[in-house]
């Protein structure tokens, strides 16, 4: 069952999806050649607990740290390790963070140092489908909507759309209803009320939309072995609108990247 939230408990949950923002800026500044995921992953916990939050990751699941963190061809779900990060990579880095009883969750593909063009152009069509579904966060419209835009904008590409992993629903705990797909048919779905929070999280392959499951029980990797990215934000619908709970901003800040792509979804609550 969908758990609408009230006004002040977006403005709650802002706070929560903040924090995991001003986290992943701050990982922005750290993420280079030469470095371990395992070590992004101490300054992670260390900042959301200075922060007076809680790694909403750590301990979910069985899961053993704080940042999922997947290189490459892994999709999502990936354990920091210390292995270092080379020049060429990309970083899917996704954070979760509870304070004031809500969970923020949130994540971005980083690129290190110069990567393929390929990938980049990639990367910068899976940013830009996770706005074309958050454009269709509009009340009485269907959760389909979302899914279908962010499909076909990502296909018309030639780009594989992961079918086994989904966005979802946030608020109290980390995954609530509804399943938010990346892929469907227009007017499909549960309908779009005010109080409605989820999170878009496109992932999107280079190559085939398949994937492969790892006996960690965690791993999931392309089926190819081409590069996959990965984007996510914390959306409410206010007012019968999207609005952004999360933000890019900070990570933008850090590697001086100017974009105004979040100004439509942007509003005081």
């Amino acid at each position: 069952m969908i758990q609408l939230k009230t006004i002040d408990e977006i403005r709650l949950m802002k706070q929560s999806a903040q924090l995991v923002s001003k986290t992943l800026g701050m990982l922005a500044k750290e993420i280079k050649p030469g470095i371990t995921t395992l070590y992004l992953d101490k300054l992670a916990h260390d900042f959301i607990k200075d922060h007076g939050g809680e790694p909403a990751f750590l301990g979910y699941g069985g899961f053993p740290n704080s940042l999922c963190i997947s290189p490459n061809e892994q999709v999502v779900h990936g354990f920091p390790n210390k292995e270092e990060i080379k020049e060429g990579d990309v970083l899917s880095v996704d954070c979760g963070a509870v304070l004031n009883g809500f969970v923020g969750d949130h994540a971005y593909t980083f690129e290190i140092g110069e990567v393929k063009p390929e990938v980049k152009q990639l990367l910068k069509i899976t940013k830009e489908s996770l706005y074309k579904g958050i454009e269709q966060c509009i009340r009485g419209k269907r959760i389909g909507d979302i899914s279908h835009a962010i499909q076909i904008y990502c296909e018309k590409e030639g780009y594989g759309v992961v079918r086994e992993l989904v966005g979802h629903g946030v608020g109290r705990q980390m995954h609530e209803d509804p399943q938010v797909p990346n892929y469907g048919r227009q007017g499909s779905g549960k309908v779009i009320k005010d109080g409605l929070v989820i999170a878009i999280e496109p992932m999107i392959n280079l190559g085939t939309e398949k994937v492969k499951f790892h006996n960690d029980g965690w791993t999931v990797t392309t089926f190819d072995n081409k590069p996959s990215a990965h984007f996510e934000h914390d959306v409410a619908v206010v007012n019968g609108k999207p609005v952004l709970l999360s933000t890019f901003q900070y990570i933008y800040d850090a590697l001086g990247i100017k974009s105004d792509e979040e100004k439509p979804f942007q509003m005081e609550i």
